[in-house]
């Protein structure tokens, strides 16, 4: 029985996705667990695995085509079934990607074959790939390399990343998807370049590209006399130096996305043992991976202990000095600007008494396996109050109020480029120990920009704890569309007065920023005393 797969709703602002590669062809068996294609939504490019065994018999959606969320983007099933009925009529999309031409594409006004990238094609010699900036994200025009992971000259193997590409959304690493030598880089580590402009070649080694570069950028140096005997031996080192899975010639049998899946958890693929074909690893296989003893300083994935936080800055007394901002730090600018302008904000604050929950945290981090953090009760407390006041959890629009049913906490994590908001779903329904485990998780990979964006999106309402540095009280600005920020102080040891007397005791200061288009002012303040009664009297929580 053929399977009809839809385009995916890959984000909440989804609507239509483009198909950004195809893994796949028309007539090609696909295995459950196998890569099809590369989706690009309005945040970024996902690797889409198939869910099912069979033949690919349609392709919906060519590659470099868009179609609107839940259309049909591909069959599978049984080679020579008949899916007619399934496709809609159209038999025009099962035509194989390799049998189509440009030779069909005509220039409007002249009604005449467009020869241009014929031609261009000509000039390019046999066995070179030119590699382009490519476009990560629906509203990326640019990107920076934020680093280069090979140089000129050196050998490169399919799937070996080749650069971090710096998006106006996230960073991502950058595969190749050919093997040869590195002989042109178009952009250099920490400059920018537009979509679709040369990033490098790849191609046998010593070739001369300057017919395709034009004479601008660097050249691999040919080395004297080289010939195809000489060349192999001198690029063996090479091969060996990465500590990757693929460092002993032979690569590991991995999917991309399983690939990327145990590079941002720091799992070593070479502990991992796969369930698909032929032992090829899979998504299943990295969620389902549990570390033994053995494995618990998993080896992070290639580079990272060496990844600069900032560009170098060096600064001289007396004299200004200059940093270029990157593109998160221009994407923070932009959007706070815009949620400040554009959203009336108010403050409330309250001071909560936390001598119960102190002692409320140190009896659960006595069970086994178990450390909490008093940022970890915040929000779970915090997920508890936004389920009996709703309109906190709510969203502005020009003619309506939208009222959430999931509770996502976004929690501001500060990296060196400025400020990410990784998000918890479903905080509401999470224990303790799964707050901790995730926040700690996300936190890690925010600041090795390892998070995917859709980790960064679809929060309803965000926390922003400055405690640990010290702070007692702080407000925040509104991270849009949420309608509400929470900012959490730092727990002080003061006199203060109970029963009459004046005691020692354990307070915190919360400020709760919020816009008076979506919440009133007695709103919020019901808020805030539901959650000072879930801090305050941690018991309450289980009622």
């Amino acid at each position: 029985m053929a399977e009809v797969i839809t385009m995916p709703r890959l984000s909440d602002t989804m609507t239509d996705g483009k198909v950004a590669k195809w893994h796949k062809k028309v007539g090609d068996a696909v295995k459950e667990g196998d890569i099809l294609a590369e989706i690009e939504t309005d945040k970024a490019v996902q690797d889409f695995e198939s869910e099912h065994n069979g033949t690919l018999l349609y392709i919906g959606t060519e590659e470099g085509g868009s179609s609107p969320v839940d259309s049909v983007l591909a069959i599978i099933g049984e080679a020579g079934e008949d899916i007619s009925s399934l496709k809609g009529g159209s038999a025009s999309s099962s035509i194989p990607e390799e049998n189509k031409t440009e030779q069909n594409v005509t220039d409007v006004e002249t009604s005449k074959p467009v020869e241009k990238e014929e031609a261009a094609s000509a000039d390019i010699p046999a066995g070179v790939e030119v590699i382009t900036m490519p476009r990560l994200s629906d509203t990326m025009t640019e990107g920076k390399v934020a680093k280069w992971h090979k140089k000129v000259g050196d050998t490169v193997k399919e799937g070996d990343i080749l650069a971090e590409i710096e998006t106006d959304k996230a960073v991502q690493d950058f595969e190749s998807e050919f093997n040869g030598s590195l002989l042109y880089i178009g952009t250099e580590e920490g400059g920018a370049s537009p979509v679709d402009t040369v990033l490098a070649i790849i191609g046998p080694e010593g070739t001369d590209v300057s017919s395709i570069v034009s004479g601008g950028g660097k050249k691999a140096e040919s080395k004297p006399a080289a010939t195809a005997s000489e060349s192999k031996p001198a690029a063996t080192p090479e091969v060996n130096q990465p500590s990757a899975a693929a460092a002993s010639g032979e690569r590991v049998a991995i999917s991309p996305l399983a690939k990327k899946m145990a590079e941002d958890k720091g799992i070593d693929v070479n502990s991992l043992k796969g369930s698909g074909e032929n032992g090829r690893i899979v998504k299943k296989d990295v969620e389902s991976f549990t570390p033994g003893a053995g494995s618990a300083n998993a080896a992070k994935p290639a580079g990272a202990e060496a990844k600069p936080a900032q560009p170098a800055m060096n600064f001289v007394q007396g004299e200004d000095s200059e940093t270029p901002n990157s593109q998160v730090r221009n994407i923070i600018a932009k959007r706070l600007s815009e949620s400040k302008f554009t959203a009336p904000h108010y403050y409330l604050i309250v001071e909560i008494d936390m001598d119960k929950a102190i002692e409320a945290r140190k009896e659960i981090n006595s069970l086994p396996d178990t450390k909490i953090s008093f940022n970890d009760m915040v929000i779970k407390a915090t997920a508890m109050a936004l389920r009996k006041h709703p309109q906190v959890n709510s969203t502005w629009h020009a003619d309506k109020i939208v009222h959430h049913g999931n509770i996502n906490v976004g929690v501001a994590v500060a990296i060196p480029d400025g400020l990410v908001v990784p998000v918890l779903k479903n905080a509401d329904q999470m224990n303790y120990n799964q707050i901790s485990a995730s926040v700690k998780d996300m936190a890690g990979r925010a600041k090795s920009k390892g998070l995917k964006a859709n980790e960064m999106e679809g929060s309803t309402f965000s926390v922003s704890n400055l405690g640990m540095f010290g702070i007692e009280t702080f407000t925040s600005i509104i991270n849009q569309p949420n309608s509400a920020i929470l900012s959490v102080g730092a727990i002080i040891e003061k006199p203060v007065v109970k029963n009459g007397q004046i005691v020692v005791g354990n307070t915190m200061k919360l400020s709760l920023a919020c816009d008076h288009r979506v919440v009133d002012g007695a709103t919020g303040a019901q808020f805030l005393q539901t959650l000072r009664t879930y801090l305050e009297q941690p018991l309450t929580l289980l009622l």
